[in-house]
């Protein structure tokens, strides 16, 4: 990170220095860039605690071997957890993205934490048969990192997206996750029946538009 500028948003820095922006690029798949920095620093930090995480989202795909760029880290936890996090990391490396906020932001790096709590609900937040679980329940570790298994992943892309017209992207993301991992048409038989059918829908799209 570019002396000087850390407290600017890593989104900011990104818009404004095209040129930085692709080099930042180029080492996100080196794992080197300021989003897989703050993703060590927090983890580290959360383990160090003893408070309970699983890294979703881009990072989580990145990790299952679906590898695209990303400008923040999100992280499931449960609402004693995200309540420690405040009390023993804001203002302390971490500010808020806003006053009150749940999200926090890497003072040094400017990468935004997006913190998922077990209970809410993805996608339009409204309650559903899929619900943010216990992380403790749902992480796999690879690399002194907890991520969330891939059915889990994809349960949650899935349920995002189709409750959340906003959120599409998260169905693009499972169909990239199916066509990149050639991810098996049972796996439908892991999910929530709630997202089943929408996985084989996705599934079966991927199958018919695969190039020979």
């Amino acid at each position: 990170m570019k002396a000087g500028v850390f407290m600017q948003t890593y989104e900011q820095l990104l818009d404004r220095d095209l040129e930085w922006a692709f080099r930042e690029g180029s080492m996100h798949f080196e794992e080197r860039n300021a989003v897989h920095q703050t993703l060590r620093k927090i983890t580290r930090r959360l383990d160090e605690l003893g408070i309970s995480y699983a890294v979703v989202g881009a990072m989580a795909m990145f990790r299952h071997g679906y590898r695209r760029f990303t400008e923040d880290v999100d992280i499931l936890v449960t609402p004693e957890g995200l309540k420690q996090i405040h009390q023993k990391l804001e203002g302390l490396g971490y500010s808020p993205v806003f006053q009150g906020s749940k999200n926090l932001r890497d003072s040094e790096l400017g990468v935004r934490l997006e913190f998922l709590v077990t209970g809410e609900y993805p996608g339009d937040g409204k309650p559903k048969p899929v619900i943010f679980p216990d992380p403790g329940q749902v992480a796999i570790e690879h690399d002194g990192i907890r991520y969330v298994q891939l059915p889990t992943l994809v349960e949650l892309k899935l349920a995002s997206g189709m409750t959340n017209a906003g959120r599409l992207k998260d169905l693009a993301d499972v169909q990239e996750l199916i066509v990149a991992l050639d991810l098996p048409r049972d796996l439908a038989n892991q999910l929530n029946s709630f997202v089943r059918d929408k996985f084989t829908e996705l599934w079966t799209a991927a199958r018919e538009n695969r190039l020979p």
